[in-house]
């Protein structure tokens, strides 16, 4: 990696480092520490979601016309702001209020992050540049959250500000770092890219009229409503309730996850690099239906309890691997899929997507799993398969250099080089 590529993967590890003291216990903060409610606590979580929703449309345009880098700095300031305030929330009004801050400061980061590596990295590199983002979240989450775990004590609120506090200096921290950073003049150019009159317009007419990218932000959809969707609300409630799982054993599920993760990362990276991403995916789906039919055994089954609860853990661990194997293929694509002059929008759009599912996921998962046992396995199994489905179809829509740059890149190495033949009559 550059010099900017690396002060990004810091400042990214960081951010999720300050994330991961916070995020596992903001419902209990609101509702027990503060005594707010549970009410309040559920409110809270969805201004913090809300937020997002309302910033994102926006933040696209804004990225490519101010750059990525301004973006990212204003954004981590508004997220510091938010979560120092909310170390300090003891009211309604301010829990709320803090909520949206911290809600769209993070939601801005996202799309900001995404197109910075996208400038700092070329057709050969972003793979492996994104794949790293993932593997720095997810490790920073992970530290965080088991540092935050030893620190926090309910019956003292002076212990949460602590972690609220840790997490403001984590994200100026960050805009620190993004401040240090000197990007390239002009976006990294992958042939990938369409070109001529597909960018012409801007807009989010540009991005509906685009097949491709309509297809991909579906796809993400379904990919997030599937998976991240789920961990918190409706697997949660389905392990509790139908597979007999003690609560202790979720955080033994997510730990699982975040370890295959971090250990097959750039495992399945050379696998990833060297196949179609588009199968990628679809092979992703496949692995995700497994998944849920492990948890269909763990609640449905009739084993013991042990092997009812390493179903259920397996089933954590095999959304992990899912999860490594989408980190260097989804992103990238919705990068090589932007025309030059909207980058930032094409992020800003799937992010929006993601953030709608993970806001509708819950919704319909929670009161499923908790109630609807044997559908809501069945559910999500048809809709593994149609991440599968929905992949394959993708496929069809992309160019080579889309869906598999390295054989493109491999393909024009080889063209350029190739010998000219000999006159006929020499």
């Amino acid at each position: 990696m550059g010099a900017a590529m690396r002060r990004i993967q810091a400042g990214n590890a960081l951010s999720a480092f300050g994330l991961g003291f916070t995020v596992p216990y903001l419902y209990v903060y609101v509702a027990q520490v503060r005594d707010l409610g549970a009410t309040t606590a559920g409110v809270v979580l969805a201004v913090f979601a809300m937020a997002a929703l309302v910033v994102l449309p926006f933040t696209g345009r804004v990225i490519d016309r101010r750059g990525p880098l301004p973006v990212l700095v204003g954004a981590a300031v508004l997220a510091s702001a938010g979560a120092l305030s909310m170390g300090f929330a003891s009211s309604v009004p301010a829990a709320v209020a803090s909520a949206a801050l911290l809600g769209a400061g993070t939601a801005v980061m996202q799309p900001a992050l995404a197109t910075m590596i996208v400038w700092c990295s070329g057709p050969a590199t972003r793979t492996r540049a994104f794949a790293m983002q993932f593997f720095l979240q997810n490790l920073g989450l992970g530290i965080g959250g088991l540092i935050g775990g030893q620190i926090v004590d309910e019956s003292h609120p002076s212990s949460f500000t602590l972690l609220f506090s840790i997490e403001a200096v984590m994200f100026l921290v960050l805009a620190g770092i993004a401040g240090s950073v000197k990007m390239p003049r002009s976006a990294v150019l992958s042939d990938a890219r369409p070109k001529g009159e597909q960018g012409a317009g801007g807009g989010i007419r540009t991005i509906l009229g685009h097949r491709a990218m309509v297809q991909l932000c579906v796809l993400g959809f379904v990919l997030f409503f599937a998976c991240y969707g789920q961990f918190e609300s409706g697997l949660a409630a389905y392990g509790t309730e139908a597979a007999g799982i003690q609560p202790s054993t979720l955080g033994i599920a997510l730990a699982a996850n975040t370890a295959v993760i971090v250990v097959a990362q750039f495992l399945v990276l050379k696998f990833v690099e060297r196949r179609r991403r588009s199968r990628v995916i679809a092979s992703v789906g496949l692995i995700w239906a497994v998944a849920w039919i492990a948890a269909g055994y763990a609640g449905l089954g009739h084993g013991s309890q042990a092997m009812a609860t390493a179903a259920f853990i397996s089933t954590y661990a095999l959304f992990g691997l899912g999860e490594a194997m989408l980190s260097p293929t989804v992103a990238p694509l919705v990068a090589d899929l932007a025309p030059e002059s909207m980058v930032g929008q094409y992020n800003s759009a799937f992010a929006l997507v993601k953030q709608l599912a993970l806001a509708v996921g819950p919704a319909v998962g929670g009161p499923m799993g908790a109630a609807l046992h044997g559908p809501y396995i069945v559910t999500f199994v048809l809709f593994s398969l149609g991440i599968t489905v929905l992949a394959l179809r993708l496929g069809k829509k992309l160019t080579l250099a889309q869906d598999h740059p390295m054989l493109a890149a491999t393909s024009r190495v080889v063209a350029v080089h190739k010998p000219e033949q000999a006159p006929a009559n020499a």
